[in-house]
């Protein structure tokens, strides 16, 4: 099959794929199809050039974006001598933050500059305002169980879910609604001791541990965070942490490819 009617294909079936053509230098007009599940299509005229391209364009399909990057021949990253237009077909990751909170405006700030439609939900329309929350893309004022058991089944793996509402009567039935979609990260906002308490009434709600183990609490990484920007910085870096499957630790402590 051509690469063109590979695209179409996949972009029939609303599958994420990715367009890398070449704008300037090298082999201009050369051209790779990238999909997150399935062997590249194409070549850009250069092994490596195209290992690394097909790295970058899937990360720009997990975050749904389209735009130049720049290369060298061989695919080195810091030189300027290969541009590359990588068009990302496919929806944005979502991101639905749970509770009208100073923290969902820090999360959903990063999520936002990071490529994600951003979802804030809270059951009071006082709090759950456009003006508190300009860079959602989308408010919904209900209980946060009624739009996961709603609309929870779009959701998949390059899709998360924070439950920030530091109260039992929503974070329970949000995060026992979340369990049953297929959403790739599901972090609770808390306090060890309020983790311990929301994990044992989950448990009471009928989570097994398995279930549990999905459940990230504390929400976010060990950075110091103590401002909620910092909790926005923290919580953001655990979600991408997970989906790329790498250690955490400093890249001063690790071997091989910085990128992946």
């Amino acid at each position: 099959m051509s690469l063109f009617r590979r695209m179409a294909q996949k972009i029939r079936d609303e599958e994420p794929v990715a367009l890398a053509t070449v704008i300037s230098g090298g082999d201009v007009g050369a051209k790779m199809l990238v999909s997150p599940d399935a062997a590249v299509l194409g070549t850009l005229g250069h092994e490596r050039l195209d290992a690394v391209v097909a790295r970058d364009a899937k990360a720009e399909l997990a975050a749904g974006r389209s735009g130049v990057r720049h290369y060298g021949l061989a695919g080195e990253v810091a030189r300027d001598e290969v541009e590359v237009f990588i068009e990302a077909f496919g929806p944005p990751p979502q991101i639905w933050l749970f509770g009208a909170v100073d923290f969902t405006a820090a999360i959903g700030r990063v999520a936002k500059t990071l490529g994600y439609r951003v979802v804030v939900c809270d059951a009071r329309s006082v709090f759950a305002t456009a003006q508190r929350f300009p860079m959602a893309d989308e408010i919904v004022v209900d209980w946060p169980h009624r739009l996961i058991e709603e609309r929870g089944a779009l959701l998949g793996l390059r899709d998360a879910i924070c439950v920030l509402t530091h109260d039992a009567k929503f974070d329970v039935p949000a995060i026992m609604a979340a369990l049953r979609t297929d959403v790739g990260y599901i972090g609770a906002l808390g306090s060890r001791r309020t983790d311990i308490d929301r994990r044992e009434r989950l448990r009471n709600a009928g989570a097994t541990e398995a279930q549990l183990e999905r459940v990230q609490g504390p929400i976010g990484l060990d950075i110091g965070a103590a401002t909620p920007e910092e909790t926005g910085v923290a919580t953001m870096a655990e979600i991408i942490l997970l989906r790329s499957g790498r250690t955490g630790r400093p890249l001063t402590e690790t071997e091989g490819s910085v990128h992946r």
